[in-house]
Formats: C-alpha cells, structure tokens, sequence
C-alpha cells in the first residue's frame, strides 16, 4: 500500500478499529498508564495531544482525573462525533483536529504541548512518511508517549518481518521505537512490555 493508500484506509474505517468500536471499549489499562506517566512526569496542568486520537477513551481517562489542556488529531472525521456521543464532557473542554497527522502536526508551534503520545497509531506510518516522527518531536516540549506493536504478539514481527497485515486489510509497520526516537533527541526513561505492545516513555532533551 502506498501512503494516500494507508491514509483512506484509517480515514474511512467503519465496524473493527473504528472510533464507534474503541468508544465501546472505553479506557483500559493503556489509559491507566498513560495516567500515571503523565501525572509522575510531567503534572496536571500539562498540555496534551494525542496523536491519532480517534474517539478520545484514553484522554477521557485523563480529562477524568481533572485534564483539561488537552488535544487530539485524528484522520477520522467520525471521531468527534461519536466523542461527542460517548465522552461529551471531552468534547467539551478538548481541541481537536481532523487530519492526517502528517498535515496537521507542521501546523503547530514548536513545543506546543507539554505530552504527546500515540497508542497504535505511528505504526501504521508509511516509511515513505517517517519524516512526521521529526515533527512529534519537535512539538513536544518534555514528555512522548509511544504504546505500539513492536512485534509482541505471536504472527507479528518475527523472523525479521518488518511489516505485517491485520486481518490481511492494512500494514503495522514494526519499529524499534526507543531507536527512533533516540535519534531524535530524547531519552527513554520507561519501557514496559505487553503481549500486545510495548508502553514506552521518552524526556525531550
């Protein structure tokens, strides 16, 4: 798949992986993590962004613990609107932008928030779009986030497979993301394994 490809996959999902589908789920224990990296690290009045937020259920575990600097970019126009439906008070108090986040992070100040952080979603980059790890990091004034696929689950990432299919439909392109970002400027401070994905923390320096 090319980019454009990748984009309109995840910009017209309905039914499984869509926001409807997260939304239903709710915040788990990812959401948790993320809480207790952003209050250890960075603080309750931090600002927030999400990268490829969908329907907002881990910042709506953030906003519940008394956030409300918060943002997200998502390239699924349906997202705000089940937001709205099933997490109104985020709706509410948050920024949120439709895009690519391609299009939409240069669009930001540098440094513009406090946090960032991505839970599945710069997995599924294009390598010809890697460039927009470059532009996480440089709106990102002291704490990143990553929660992605690294090859944890049992099909995926082994034998040196760089990419895999999920349901055979769209790319999760497998990346050691403590080298990535690394190499952009920042140090690892938590790496916690899952049988799904690896949680990552990383301080801009």
């Amino acid at each position: 798949m090319d980019p454009e490809e990748v984009r309109a996959d995840w910009a017209d999902r309905e039914g499984e992986f869509s926001p409807r589908y997260y939304a239903a789920k709710g915040p788990d224990e990812t959401s948790e993590s993320i809480r207790a990296a952003v209050e250890f690290y960075a603080g309750d009045d931090a600002r927030v962004l999400e990268v490829g937020c969908g329907s907002g259920r881990h910042l709506e575990r953030l906003r519940r613990d008394g956030l409300d600097r918060l943002a997200g970019v998502d390239i699924n126009d349906e997202s705000f609107d089940v937001m709205g439906e099933f997490f109104p008070d985020l709706a509410d108090v948050g920024t949120f932008h439709t895009g690519a986040i391609e299009a939409v992070l240069p669009e930001f100040d540098d440094d513009a928030f406090d946090v960032v952080y991505s839970v599945e979603t710069l997995q599924h980059v294009h390598p010809d779009d890697t460039w927009v790890f470059e532009e996480v990091v440089r709106v990102c004034s002291d704490l990143l986030i990553t929660v992605e696929n690294e090859g944890n689950g049992a099909r995926r990432g082994r034998d040196g497979n760089e990419v895999s299919y999920v349901n055979g439909e769209f790319p999760l392109y497998h990346r050691d993301w403590k080298a990535v970002f690394s190499e952009l400027g920042t140090v690892q401070v938590t790496r916690e394994p899952s049988d799904r994905d690896t949680f990552r923390a990383f301080r801009i320096v």
